[in-house]
């Protein structure tokens, strides 16, 4: 079930409706049973395969507490194993079993083991991954395990995030499901306003600026490097749009029954370095590698070469995470190597005058590096293979003032793009603010978000980026 459909506002209208007039006895089966309603709207039959790990993590959690000694480390060794393979299986058999076939034709070899023909479950990484941080914090006695077998289903399910996430931590969520929510009018405002913006983001930013940047894709050998960068730069704000958008929307579904998610974005364009990005750009993933990956490695109180080997490590698992294909691991390394620059980089400034690292210039200089840097690295996330996305890359950097301009859009098009993005960062620099509180803004702000979405709005239900993740 699509976010930006009106299958789900129906949807989230008679559920949100239900869960304040139900018990709170029961509320936690209304939302268990939505969401295997909202996951079987795509494909019914993969509901088994979350059935399968949340039966198995379930279990898990539980004898992890109960045991001691090393049997604690097999349990949980068994359980990450089983949630890993499930992921394997759907997600890289086949990118392993090309790269095999590749390997072995090249020896003059063939490969007997064959390709299956299989569709990737949406959100199969997302819950996987949520799954895991369960089972880590059990094992590390940070969370009691969930002995409701019921809650803990719906902590793994969770409509809002089940898809595309945040991929919450049991300490932030788990308790949620045992709280009596009362209905409160602030709380649902501010869920239907970030409802609001998230679909704005995709439908009327994301969806608008993806047929600019579908076009170049599909034609790139045939277009400017002008046109390219304009795609390029497109991209950028089109795949934040499309990804934020989506937080925002499950943020405010759940913030109007009462939860509360965490926060999966914060104006990452405005950061002025790598390391800044990551610590504003999915949030939630970020988090998860560098507590569960990137710390167990060491982090930074290594060696520079092992730090160096860590984060090259954790971003090229973050590429891997992210899709079965050579070009999201360049993705990965790409935002490692620029990672592993700048502390080289910060070594060397820390030996010159303070004054110098100071000044609005200087961060604005650093942000625009910055946006460049991950712009490109971008390229590789949306082509569709390595050679298409050095081929964009070489033309881009070629490019002339003097190009011609040619991505299938007018002029009054291409400046209404521009228009918007605009809008945008000045929504996220902080220089609008809007007082939700006030029921004499709250609704002519709904009004005029509402109306831009009919009239500007893109409405092909085009899927989110993130779903094939």
């Amino acid at each position: 079930m699509l976010f930006n459909s009106l299958h789900f506002l129906v949807f989230f209208t008679i559920v949100t409706t239900l869960y304040f007039l139900l018990p709170h006895r029961v509320r936690w089966f209304l939302l268990l049973i939505s969401s295997c309603y909202f996951y079987m709207a795509f494909i019914p039959i993969y509901i088994l395969i979350l059935g399968f790990t949340i039966i198995i993590d379930y279990w898990a959690g539980v004898l992890i507490e109960q045991v001691r000694g090393r049997k604690r480390g097999i349990l949980l060794f068994c359980s990450l194993a089983a949630n890993i393979g499930v992921l394997a299986v759907f997600k890289y058999y086949n990118f392993l079993n090309d790269n095999l076939s590749f390997l072995l034709r090249g020896i003059g070899g063939s490969n007997p083991i064959p390709s299956l023909s299989i569709i990737l479950p949406i959100g199969l990484s997302f819950f996987t991954f949520q799954a895991m941080s369960y089972l880590i914090e059990v094992y590390c006695g940070r969370q009691k395990a969930e002995r409701h077998f019921g809650i803990y289903a719906l902590f793994v399910m969770f409509y809002p995030q089940l898809v595309a996430g945040p991929i919450e931590r049991p300490q932030n969520l788990l308790h949620q499901f045992h709280e009596r929510h009362s209905f409160s009018s602030e709380s649902f405002k501010t869920g239907l306003l970030q409802i609001a913006f998230g679909l704005f983001k995709k439908v009327v930013i994301a969806d608008r600026l993806a047929m600019a940047v579908d076009y170049a894709y599909g034609n790139y050998t045939n277009l400017s490097g002008l046109s390219l960068l304009i795609a390029s730069v497109f991209y950028s704000f089109q795949i934040y749009c499309d990804f934020s958008g989506y937080s925002d929307i499950a943020i405010g579904s759940a913030r109007a029954m009462g939860f509360n998610l965490m926060s999966n974005f914060d104006a990452p364009y405005f950061s002025s370095s790598i390391g800044e990005f990551w610590k504003r750009w999915h949030i939630s993933l970020s988090t998860w590698f560098r507590d569960y990956v990137y710390f167990p490695l060491g982090g930074n109180r290594r060696s520079a070469p092992r730090v160096h080997f860590n984060l090259m490590a954790v971003f090229i698992l973050s590429g891997l995470w992210h899709g079965a294909n050579w070009t999201f691991v360049i993705w990965g390394a790409l935002h490692g190597f620029f990672l592993i620059i700048e502390k080289r980089l910060s070594l060397l400034c820390a030996k010159m005058p303070a004054a110098i690292g100071d000044g609005t210039i200087v961060r604005v200089l650093r942000t625009a590096a910055t946006f460049a840097a991950i712009t490109v690295a971008w390229i590789f996330f949306r082509a569709e293979s390595l050679d298409k996305a050095l081929a964009i890359t070489g033309r881009l950097l070629r490019f002339s003032p003097s190009d011609r301009i040619d991505l299938k859009l007018s002029a009054a098009e291409l400046l209404f793009s521009g228009l918007l993005i605009l809008l945008l960062l000045v929504k996220e620099s902080g220089m609008v603010r809007i007082n939700i509180r006030s029921s004499r803004l709250f609704m002519p702000v709904m009004t005029l978000i509402a109306l831009a979405c009919y009239f500007f709005g893109v409405f092909n239900q085009r899927q989110f980026i993130y779903f094939q993740f």
